[in-house]
């Protein structure tokens, strides 16, 4: 039996609530079959269809026409760029909630209710394992310095998961520090930033750079694939943190709509989003951690041991946006 089939089955014996409609409408940036077990598992324990839309771009502007009248109950994205978006576009209901509460720790929701986040992902160092020595990289901040030159990749500044770690720069030490940050890491590119995360751990194995900036859950998701497998076997994991804090999170998430036209079946998914069945579903399948604590990793997480994670506000970080991509596009990092 699978891990996967003896998670389904707790999480099905788990969950005794009766239902209380019959659908739940969930607009996602996150493609189907990431959440579709979870959904399923779901749907088996309560009766509740859940109809997920996928929806590429223009989430903010779809729901923003739709207004009132959105068919959407709930919203699923990544990024906390991306729900900030979304909460100012103010198509927004509070979910105030114990379940939810108990749950998701304080400085991963909203603090005025508008959203929580289900899983949570760190942008982090791959280092080749021959090239660079254990230890040799320690901070977020070292990433500047000059013996560096010429020996990092990334894709480029100006996309949401670089933007996003920059505004953690900015809310660590301020905005001109984190110009400075900017500056640095740009002189020790080894090449103009280029592509997606998997293409900065390929150019680490082709020999291109030494370490590259990308998110955790790619390890998993290249060990699965045939091609990809030896770039990510050419490096390792290593979980820089910010000289007065801890690894840079950013996170998946979900928030309410103003419409929700089957608000108490959209909170009793939430509810079950947050269980410990459905949080370990969720991690097995997307290599992300849980923000349940206690909730089950998926094994090759667990192998990374306990990582000391940054705690810092993600609203004050995602308000940091503007300004952390006003520093890129000064110091014309992707030029």
């Amino acid at each position: 039996m699978t891990l996967r089939s003896v998670l389904l089955g707790s999480a099905l014996a788990a969950v005794a609530i009766p239902a209380l409609a019959d659908e739940v409408n969930v607009y996602t940036t996150r493609q189907a079959f990431l959440i579709e077990p979870v959904v399923e598992a779901f749907t088996e324990a309560t009766g509740i269809t859940v109809n997920l839309s996928y929806i590429e771009s223009g989430l903010v502007e779809r729901l923003t026409a739709e207004g009132e009248r959105s068919p959407a109950d709930l919203v699923l994205t990544v990024d906390i760029a991306n729900l900030q978006q979304i909460v100012d576009a103010d198509v927004l209901q509070p979910i105030d909630n114990d379940v939810l509460k108990a749950a998701v720790p304080e400085h991963l929701r909203s603090p005025d209710d508008l959203w929580y986040a289900l899983t949570t992902r760190a942008r982090v160092v791959y280092a080749h394992k021959d090239r660079v020595a254990e230890g040799e990289v320690t901070t977020y901040e070292d990433l500047a310095d000059e013996k560096w030159r010429g020996r990092i990749c990334t894709r480029p500044g100006v996309h949401n998961y670089n933007l996003a770690l920059l505004a953690a720069v900015i809310a660590h030490h301020g905005e001109e520090a984190a110009r400075d940050w900017a500056e640095g890491l740009k002189a020790n590119l080894a090449r103009k930033p280029e592509g997606n995360d998997r293409q900065q751990v390929r150019a680490v194995w082709a020999g291109e750079c030494d370490i590259a900036l990308a998110n955790t859950y790619y390890m998993g998701a290249m060990l699965a694939d045939d091609e990809q497998r030896a770039w990510a076997e050419s490096a390792r994991i290593v979980f820089p943190t910010f000289e007065d804090g801890g690894t840079h999170l950013n996170v998946s998430g979900v928030a309410m709509t103003k419409a929700a036209p089957n608000h108490d079946a959209a909170i009793q998914f939430l509810e079950y989003m947050v269980s410990p069945e459905a949080q370990a579903i969720y991690a097995e399948l997307n290599h992300e951690y849980p923000v349940l604590e206690g909730a089950a990793r998926s094994e090759l997480v667990a192998s990374w041991g306990e990582p000391a994670f940054d705690t810092h506000d993600l609203t004050e970080i995602a308000r940091n946006r503007a300004a952390a991509l006003r520093i890129m596009e000064e110091v014309d990092f992707d030029g």
